[in-house]
């Protein structure tokens, strides 16, 4: 139950966590050097285990997936979501960020080289859904994009995408009362 005693808002909150709590500080890693797209996943995969977020088998299963599917994990410019299916290896849902210290190519046509790889990690097919959203949004804002890969300390990047929420809120509040 929420504070104002609303059960259907604080089980949809549940269902649906935030961006910010799906990415621990010890998930965020910066200036990563990474020789290929294999070790640009593998730092993410690395960073999920260190969350608590995945056993290492989750790693290898997201590099089995761009092997098998190719290089669509490259969602924008620059920009690669790293996952795998649900599995036993997804200890909770979370998310892990690395920013790269040197870009690397994916074999995109589009959207290489990437410099910022987001791993993800969902025991279903829904507990991720809205801080997909949020992510989408906030990567989608230049020049927040541009405040989150600057970031000097994991700390920044949390905290950026914190402010990022609660103005994001602020302003669904405002246009929801209208």
């Amino acid at each position: 139950m929420d504070p104002r005693g609303d059960l259907t808002s604080a089980s949809t909150e549940q269902a649906r966590p935030r961006l910010s709590a799906l990415l621990p500080v010890a998930a965020i890693r910066l200036n990563v050097p990474a020789a290929d797209w294999r070790d640009a996943v593998r730092a993410s995969g690395d960073a999920l285990v260190a969350g608590g977020i995945t056993t290492p088998a989750y790693t290898d299963q997201m590099i089995a997936t761009v092997e098998q599917l190719g290089p669509y994990i490259v969602i924008a410019p620059g920009i690669a979501l790293a996952h795998a299916r649900p599995s036993d290896a997804v200890l909770r849902p979370g998310l892990s960020w690395v920013t790269l210290a040197q870009p690397v190519r994916f074999g995109h046509k589009d959207n290489d080289p990437v410099t910022l790889v987001v791993g993800l990690a969902a025991p279903d097919s829904s507990s991720h859904v809205q801080a997909l959203a949020t992510l989408a949004g906030l990567l989608d804002d230049r020049s927040r994009r541009d405040t989150l890969l600057r970031a000097k300390t994991p700390r920044d990047v949390l905290a950026a995408i914190v402010e990022y929420e609660r103005t994001h809120a602020a302003t669904e509040a405002v246009s929801g009362s209208e």
